[in-house]
């Protein structure tokens, strides 16, 4: 199997490779697009409770063993002194340049075992790392579901359930048949779901606190059927959240859920780990979509004091990967800031409208999720200027608006108008575009998260620390 690096070395630049990607789509596999309709399956998480059905789209990896801590430590940037058993972190490794690769939900199950949940970028790190390195670890890896099963059967090392809303303490307390323990944000206990025992975390994607439900894939249909009985028990309109919809929570609270991975550049330990992936993974067969080209994929990376992480960062333990460099962007005073771009709506109307004129029309924006690559971005200006990049986007039906996450310099300040670059420049080997031309969008800069709920009721995370 050819490696990443063999794959860089027939392209100009890795830009040009990642833009000129054939994987099509970025598909939320296996679940249904819809149940109801995406616009009543957003108001849900709002108004009353909905169900996501988190079992296939994300990576899972068991890390266990004498030195399991020790290994996760030193290859995530979070401090590991106050993870103690059945507690759960935001989990985030850099390269040793500092640059985000991913991030992942890190659940301690053990003194010595860890899961892991989350997208592929930092799946396939963790597994390099403990081959290249003398770890004394064991992992086992349970790879997200097939985006296209054409029909095979899937089958998962767990199922995966998260029921949040204004009326999900109703459906918690029927099911569990009492109330349910007192479980601290990010904290895992276990509750009754029927008649099985699973573990539960305190947890919410969209801003609204809620519980993930996590156990034996063979019980998956059991636990489905007992909490869709709970809800009617209870007297809760829950509604099932389909694929289409799922994908655009985050837009109300906060977290960008695919930056380019750091990978691409980087001697040492980064050459060897290109050696190491194949050609079909992901960081090989990804896509970059957006307005902004660059032949220097540096460009495109991101560190965690643009995302928000930066609080996350154990200054304390000896040493970890990218620790020196991170400590020299603390000090830089340059970094860039994370917010909301909320598209102006006269504008989106104008992108619209020209599929319905002949010639050439714009960009096609995709209801509710315009995303059309695994990494987007998207330029945004300050007249002539370059201030920022818009990395993830998507509709709003609770705040009937599109909605965009993103970085922007320093200088910007929220309720600044700024303009975005909407549409490639020229064609590129995408199948997921269209023949389309450029054009501009007004974006008016919001607070992240962009939801009050989330903002002004959420448990003090990243979410709301971003936003201070």
């Amino acid at each position: 199997m050819p490696s990443l690096s063999d794959v860089m070395a027939q392209h100009k630049n890795p830009v040009e490779m990642l833009r000129n990607s054939k994987i099509g789509m970025y598909v939320y596999p296996v679940v249904a697009p819809e149940f109801v309709n995406w616009r009543d399956e957003q108001r849900a998480w709002r108004e009353t409770a909905v169900l996501f059905d988190q079992t296939h789209h994300m990576d899972e990896v068991i890390v266990e063993g004498p030195q399991a801590t020790e290994f996760l430590a030193y290859h995530g940037i979070n401090g590991f002194g106050n993870f103690d058993l059945n507690r759960a972190k935001h989990y985030v490794p850099v390269t040793p340049n500092g640059h985000v690769i991913g991030d992942h939900i890190i659940f301690r199950e053990r003194e010595d075992k860890y899961i892991l949940v989350g997208r592929a970028p930092t799946s396939n790190w963790l597994m390099f790392a403990a081959a290249w390195g003398k770890w004394n670890v064991r992992l086992r890896y349970d790879p997200r579901s097939p985006s296209r099963p054409e029909g095979e059967r899937v089958l998962r090392e767990h199922y995966r359930f998260q029921i949040q809303g204004p009326d999900a303490p109703k459906i918690f307390e029927k099911m569990n048949g009492g109330p349910i323990p007192d479980i601290k944000f990010f904290h895992v206990d276990w509750i009754n779901i029927g008649s099985k025992k699973v573990q539960a975390l305190r947890h919410g994607m969209s801003g609204a606190p809620g519980l993930e439900v996590w156990g034996p894939y063979k019980d998956k249909d059991y636990i489905h059927s007992t909490i869709l009985q709970a809800a009617k028990d209870a007297g809760v309109n829950l509604v099932q959240c389909g694929s289409r919809a799922y994908s655009t929570n985050t837009l109300e609270s906060g977290w960008i859920p695919s930056p380019l991975p750091g990978i691409y550049t980087g001697d040492g330990m980064l050459a060897d780990y290109r050696d190491w992936l194949g050609s079909d993974m992901y960081e090989a067969a990804g896509a970059i979509g957006g307005s902004f080209v660059s032949d220097n994929i540096e460009d495109y990376y991101v560190n965690p004091f643009e995302l928000g992480y930066d609080f996350y960062i154990g200054w304390k333990k000896d040493d970890f990967v990218g620790k020196e460099a991170l400590l020299k962007m603390k000090e830089s005073g340059t970094n860039r800031k994370k917010v909301t771009f909320e598209f102006n709506k006269e504008d989106v109307l104008k992108v619209i409208a020209s599929a319905f004129e002949q010639g050439t029309p714009y960009k096609w924006i995709d209801f509710p999720q315009p995303n059309y690559a695994s990494s987007t971005a998207d330029m945004v200006m300050q007249g002539d200027k370059m201030v920022g990049m818009s990395m993830f986007n998507g509709y709003s039906f609770n705040e009937r608006c599109l909605l965009s996450l993103g970085v922007v310099d320093q200088s910007v300040e929220i309720g600044d108008v700024l303009t975005l670059k909407w549409g490639e420049p020229e064609p590129t080997g995408k199948t997921s575009t269209e023949k389309h031309k450029q054009t501009e969008i007004r974006v008016r800069v919001s607070p992240t998260p962009y939801s009050a709920e989330a903002r002004e009721n959420y448990a003090d995370s990243w979410r709301t620390k971003a936003a201070e």
